[in-house]
């Protein structure tokens, strides 16, 4: 069993794992942690339909407008969990009316999250205390994009702390799994206007270089609407297409610590803690929004 050992300036503290009560209180926490899904706005707990098999407990929409289904389990996950939640996928993927109106039911949707609800993607999640590494092996094999999460409980009084880790498959020289999308530039240069998708592409890596200079520890990851910057499984920053055309930084902050920072930004959105800053080919500096991206930085690392 694993110990967590708290060094304060006082006294050291040491931790033991606590389970969850319940895959009900496990459910109720992570839906109510919005840090640990920051990418997905979360339509709605225990979707049911009376007797009706294959409907998932917990949908949501990510920030690159694929239906996510995230199916929690508060024991040891194995690579059986893989045929239930491919049922969750079918299921969502062959009722398109049933999650649009999960939509239109939710309050206070992000205005910026656009969905085609006659051709969207599916993504997985899954969430348990332990998965046992042969799941990876599976989910190498689906067309779905599937995240497997490990969640683990430290309790200190009235303080509650969650270690997540997100399972990466081994680097390995395989083919890409039939079917799924590459963000590449050809993908870029077909769903937006050329020109930006060049001046994306390259204030992408205007980003990467001050990343380097600086020796940040982040990872590039390309996605259908944007690029993130992220620092193990949380993104600090990266940029986004708005429209055809348009596309911005976006910055993990508060709305209050974006503003005590220039440049001014566009508009920050509430729903995913980020501040937007419109970028002009050309003319918007990268380097110019350092400040803004360090302390993005330093918020996840310390």
């Amino acid at each position: 069993m694993a110990n967590l050992f708290w060094k304060t300036k006082r006294e050291v503290k040491t931790l033991l794992p606590t389970l969850f009560n319940s895959e009900e209180d496990f459910e109720k926490t992570i839906y109510e942690t919005n840090e640990i899904l920051d990418d997905i706005f979360l339509l709605k707990r225990q979707i049911r339909g009376g007797r009706k098999q294959g409907i998932p407990d917990i949908i949501g929409i990510d920030s690159d407008g694929n239906v996510c289904i995230v199916e929690m389990k508060n024991i040891v996950v194995d690579p059986k969990i893989i045929s239930q939640v491919l049922e969750y996928a079918f299921w969502a993927e062959t009722n398109p009316d049933s999650i649009k109106s999960l939509w239109y039911e939710c309050e206070n949707k992000p205005d910026e999250l656009g969905i085609s609800w006659d051709k969207y993607e599916v993504r997985i999640i899954v969430i348990g205390p332990k998965i046992l590494k042969s799941t990876l092996d599976i989910v190498d094999k689906i067309n779905y994009q599937v995240d497997l999460i490990e969640i683990t409980r430290w309790i200190e009084a009235d303080n509650e702390l969650l270690l997540v880790n997100k399972l990466e498959p081994e680097k390995k020289d395989v083919k890409p799994v039939s079917g799924m999308q590459i963000y590449d530039a050809d993908f870029y240069k077909k769903k937006y206007n050329k020109k930006s998708a060049e001046s994306f592409l390259k204030y992408c890596s205007e980003i990467e270089s001050l990343i380097e200079q600086n020796k940040w520890q982040l990872v590039t990851k390309f996605n259908k609407h944007y690029c993130s910057f992220k620092a193990g499984f949380f993104n600090a920053f990266g940029i986004e297409f708005i429209g055809s055309k348009t596309f911005a930084f976006f910055v993990k902050l508060t709305e209050d610590e974006a503003k005590s920072i220039d440049p001014p930004m566009t508009k920050y959105s509430e729903q995913w803690k980020q501040a937007y800053y419109y970028i002009e080919p050309g003319k918007t500096k990268s380097k110019e929004y350092l400040e803004l991206f360090e302390k993005a930085y330093r918020k996840l690392t310390g």
